[in-house]
């Protein structure tokens, strides 16, 4: 029954709080699941974070930035998401190699094909069974953050979010039977249910 499931989104979408939902379903089904996030999920990919969302002052450029995060992913992939679904887990994991190409090529404008490259090394290709993009402006999804303090990505211009935005809508236009794009303006009911009734469909189709 191994299902490999992300979450992708920009600022305020949403995301973290319905991949915890779907843990949530799954664990009181008795369904083997495991949860875990990007950048993080391991040791290093603890102190990783760390560095990339709240080091402002250190000047990290967009190719260490690319760099950085699929280091996080090449220990997650090999330290628990693989390990984890050989052992016939549903993996859930709060962002993934889409996350780099959304924000470092889309958003920084960084080369596609060596982000593309790079994203495919750390992975070792390993793809989502499904991904479900939580999608609205970027401008609403940045007022949900309301005052609190902001991390690095977060505090980019209005334009960076925008084009994040549109990079996640072409990859999922592009890959219509891996994504599900779902409205995040919608209550949160709504899009647990508009979520499961898809992961169902894959249990389904896994004999679970």
């Amino acid at each position: 029954m191994a299902l490999f499931i992300t979450f992708e989104g920009g600022e305020g979408s949403g995301k973290t709080l319905q991949a915890r939902a779907l843990y949530r379903r799954l664990s009181q089904l008795a369904i083997p699941a495991l949860l875990t996030h990007e950048p993080g999920g391991t040791l290093l990919g603890k102190k990783l974070a760390r560095l990339l969302k709240w080091a402002g002052d250190t000047g990290i450029s967009s190719l260490t930035e690319l760099l950085l995060f699929n280091a996080s992913r090449a220990q997650l992939v090999e330290n628990v998401i693989q390990p984890n679904l050989k052992n016939g887990k549903v993996v859930i994991c709060d962002r993934y190699a889409d996350s780099t190409t959304a924000y470092q090529s889309y958003g920084r404008g960084l080369d596609s094909e060596m982000v593309k490259a790079i994203n495919n090394t750390a992975t070792r290709r390993l793809k989502p069974n499904l991904t479900v993009l939580l999608d609205m402006p970027a401008e609403a999804g940045l007022a949900r953050k309301g005052a609190k303090k902001r991390d690095r990505f977060e505090q980019e211009d209005i334009g960076f979010h925008r084009r994040v935005r549109e990079g996640y809508l072409k990859m999922a236009a592009d890959d219509p039977e891996r994504w599900l794009v779902v409205d995040a303006s919608q209550s949160k009911a709504k899009i647990r249910e508009i979520i499961w009734q898809r992961v169902s469909q894959l249990l389904s189709s896994q004999g679970g």
